[in-house]
């Protein structure tokens, strides 16, 4: 004898309790956003309507350098470190070979990267010899590696077989040079 699987009635409440307490997150997110407790430029994937448009890029969790930032692809941290560009030392081990410059390109990454969603292009060599990604980063359409060099943040270092943009780069740094 076949029992009859038993039926829930859908009540009317459910849906009010679903929608109240949805508002309820997001009330509590926007309140803890602008006293300050949340930064202002996170926005939580639950919240970020344009998530699905974000697909394919990665979100820039910390910065760990000038050069070098972790990011999260597909719920993985990965390291990346950007091509063509070698910004002076800020957390190196052998404290003296940290410098105010590296300081202050580390900030300016900082500032410009981290808690945003980025665009990574690799070359031909995907990684370095300590397992980090090796990209071009993208802030919307502008190269990440490419404004380095053009705030004079970063000097150019090309390491073959990744010299994908290598014209442009020493374009860059040459500007700047006549600038100065």
């Amino acid at each position: 004898m076949k029992r009859k699987k038993r039926r829930r009635k859908k009540t009317p409440w459910r849906k009010a309790i679903a929608i109240l307490l949805s508002t309820a997150m997001v009330l509590g997110f926007t309140y803890a956003r602008d006293k300050g407790l949340i930064p202002q430029g996170y926005i939580p994937q639950w919240m970020d309507k344009s998530h699905s448009e974000n697909a394919g890029s990665a979100y820039c969790e910390r910065v760990v350098d000038g050069d070098t930032i972790v990011v999260k692809i597909n719920g993985k941290k990965e390291k990346v470190r950007l091509i063509g560009v070698d910004t002076p030392e800020s957390v190196h081990p052998d404290q003296s070979r940290n410098t105010p410059e590296g300081k202050i390109a580390s900030q300016f990454t900082k500032d410009h990267l981290e808690g945003k969603y980025v665009r990574l292009e690799t070359d031909v060599q995907e990684r370095d010899k300590y397992g980090r990604l090796l990209a071009y980063v993208y802030l919307g359409d502008e190269m990440f590696n490419k404004t380095l060099l053009k705030e004079g943040l970063a000097r150019l270092m090309t390491i073959p077989p990744n010299v994908k943009y290598v014209d442009e780069f020493k374009a860059v740094q040459a500007e700047n040079l006549t600038h100065q």
